[in-house]
């Protein structure tokens, strides 16, 4: 066993046809598995994690499941609006966001904005934007626009425009600069020459990039209600609060279905444009 580890550590010498012996480089695999241990065991320490917690109390959850099922099925009717308006504040906010970001990511691309500090600028600005939850420019929202699905929809768009950005201009500095020199070249503007050399060639991709940001987007638009910015969130943290479980099961079988069905549908769609 001390010698598999050894050999590990310092792997044996390698003979070649022409008799010379090369002495292979030592694995780092063994550091990085006991870096990796020593990180859960401290990360465990930090955050009290607990398995005697787990196996006590982990039957609670199968108890809650028990509860939700069967779903209340009555209860189908009252889901339906607040459904509906969560799926328009995913599709209006994921509209909205992905338009913006057709712009920023041109600044953003190294091989369009040859302006350092405005690049620079950009960047970390969308940075800030992917850094803060959904959840938190939710409630950020409330408080500027009030109560209601406008905020919500606004949490969504700029969600939706960090995450494109950053997609879309990583795609934009792969592509062929030669059509854009060229149109740059006989008198274009540096915006006409994008949208007609470097948008036909990443249109594919960038559908693709919007369609993966709508099925993010239904899930993170369900729990916008519990800082009152609209959709089914409202409804589903009222009843966990009441403790209404079997209505709790009807929200989520109904959400399940929604998601699976936009999920498959997307998944179509960016098979054909792939």
């Amino acid at each position: 066993m001390l010698g598999k580890i050894k050999n590990i550590f310092k792997p044996e010498k390698i003979i070649l046809n022409n008799g010379k012996e090369v002495q292979p480089k030592a694995s780092v695999a063994p550091f990085v598995i006991i870096g990796l241990f020593l990180s859960l065991i401290v990360a465990g320490d930090v955050t009290g994690f607990n398995f005697e917690t787990i196996i006590k109390r982990g039957n609670e959850f199968f108890v809650i499941l028990k509860d939700m099922f069967p779903p209340n099925f009555d209860y189908m009717k009252t889901v339906i609006p607040p459904l509906i308006e969560t799926i328009k504040i995913s599709v209006l906010g994921s509209l909205i966001g992905s338009f913006i970001a057709i712009p920023f990511a041109m600044l953003c691309s190294v091989n369009i904005n040859k302006s350092k500090i405005i690049l620079n600028l950009v960047r970390v600005v969308m940075s800030i934007t992917r850094t803060l939850p959904t959840l938190i420019i939710a409630l950020i929202s409330t408080y500027i626009f009030g109560l209601g699905t406008f905020a919500g929809t606004v949490a969504i768009s700029i969600f939706t425009f960090g995450i494109v950005t950053k997609m879309l201009y990583e795609k934009v500095e792969t592509v062929d600069m030669g059509p854009f020199e060229a149109m740059e070249a006989v008198g274009a503007t540096r915006v006409k020459a994008f949208v007609g050399a470097i948008m036909p060639q990443i249109m594919p991709s960038y559908l693709s990039i919007c369609l993966y940001s709508l099925e993010i987007n239904v899930r993170a638009a369900a729990i916008l209600g519990y800082v009152g910015a609209g959709g089914i969130g409202l409804i589903l943290n009222e009843k966990i609060g009441w403790r209404e479980y079997d209505r709790v099961g009807m929200i989520l079988v109904m959400l399940f279905i929604t998601v699976l069905i936009i999920e498959n549908g997307s998944k179509y769609i960016r098979e054909r444009l792939g």
